[in-house]
This record gives C-alpha cells, sequence and structure tokens, in this order.
C-alpha cells in the first residue's frame, strides 16, 4: 500500500494505459458476420452489401452486387439505400475496423438489421471467396 500512495502517479500512468488497451475491444459495438453468414445472407437475396471504401479500391474487387458509397461521402447518400431497409445491410471495408461507424451511421437513418463483415474484404480474400471487378 505505501508503494501505491508512494507512486500514485506512475500507478495512475500504468492503469490509464492499461484502459486504453481495453478500449476499443470494448466499444465495438454492433453485430459482426462471418464470411459464411454474408455467404449465406447474399445466395438467400436478404442483404445488401455497402462496400465504404474509396473507388479506387472497390475497383480493384468488391462482392457481388455491392453499392460503393465510400465513408466520408455516406451521410449524404444514405437516401439512396432507403429502399432496402428491409434487408440486412452488410457493411464492408477492408479490414472491418472502419466499418463499425459507418453501420452507426446506417442505424441511423433507420436500418433495423446492419451488420459488418468480420475482417473486411481482406479476410474475404483470404479465405479464397470470389470477388468482382
Amino acid at each position: 500500500m505505501k508503494f501505491i500512495l508512494d507512486h500514485i502517479f506512475l500507478v495512475g500512468i500504468a492503469v490509464l494505459s492499461g484502459g486504453a488497451l481495453l478500449w476499443p475491444a470494448l466499444t465495438q459495438r454492433g453485430k459482426k458476420a462471418s464470411a459464411l453468414e454474408v455467404t449465406q445472407l447474399i445466395n438467400r437475396g436478404k442483404a445488401t452489401i455497402v462496400d465504404i471504401r474509396d473507388a479506387d479500391a472497390f475497383a480493384a474487387g468488391h462482392l457481388r452486387d455491392a453499392r460503393n458509397i465510400p465513408l466520408r461521402e455516406l451521410k449524404g447518400r444514405v437516401g439512396e439505400l432507403d429502399k432496402l431497409k428491409n434487408r440486412t445491410a452488410v457493411v464492408v471495408c477492408q479490414t472491418g475496423a472502419r466499418a463499425f461507424g459507418a453501420a452507426k451511421i446506417l442505424e441511423g437513418a433507420g436500418f433495423t438489421d446492419v451488420v459488418v463483415l468480420d475482417g473486411g474484404i481482406a479476410a474475404w480474400q483470404t479465405q479464397g471467396l470470389p470477388t468482382t471487378k
């Protein structure tokens, strides 16, 4: 106890840095879907794929029937997806990290079922699943 009191500043830094490391894992709210689950949604025709990568990355390869709306433009263009609100929206980015922000935007726009492709297009391609250009 004496050590903690004598070195309260160092203990505080250690606690804060530990919390900073845990924060991203604790704050990733939202549903994830594996590549298999997304494939099943696509095959059943119950999914709308929203690819939030930039146009160049999208042109290099994307999921079949994906709509490309870059993340920075999503708030302004979410109206393009209004007719598809009754379907599951699958948000795709390169690694799955930025997609959670886009999922929040879609949920705020009234989408009730939004999932993020776990691992993004990188995980999709690693599993050898097809992409179109």
